[in-house]
């Protein structure tokens, strides 16, 4: 239980961390939830997976993962706006998965 807590919790920081450039830019609030809770939701997997790879690896091979289906409908009306995600994906996914890693081990 202690495990799922502490990936919750980082999760939790995950998406905050995600959520400052978004309000900044202003983008809607249904987008920034959106963005909050998948990150909350990939803590979670990641506390709970035992896939055997180091946790930034794991953590960037979920993250993506369960970007996809929202990436799929993102770039079918903005291509462009993949960048920026995939690339904070890319940094919060595997500091995720660091830090979920060092913290529960």
């Amino acid at each position: 239980m202690k495990r799922i807590l502490k990936g919750i919790l980082l999760g939790t920081v995950a998406g905050i961390l995600d959520m400052i450039p978004m309000i900044i830019q202003g983008l809607t609030w249904d987008a920034n939830l959106s963005a909050f809770s998948m990150w909350v939701v990939i803590g979670f997997i990641l506390s709970v997976s035992y896939i055997k790879l180091p946790g930034a690896v794991k953590g960037i091979l979920i993250s993506f993962l369960v970007l996809l289906p929202s990436a799929i409908l993102i770039g079918w009306n903005e291509p462009v706006s993949l960048v920026p995600i995939s690339g904070m994906t890319l940094v919060l996914g595997g500091f995720l998965g660091f830090a979920i890693e060092k913290t529960t081990i």
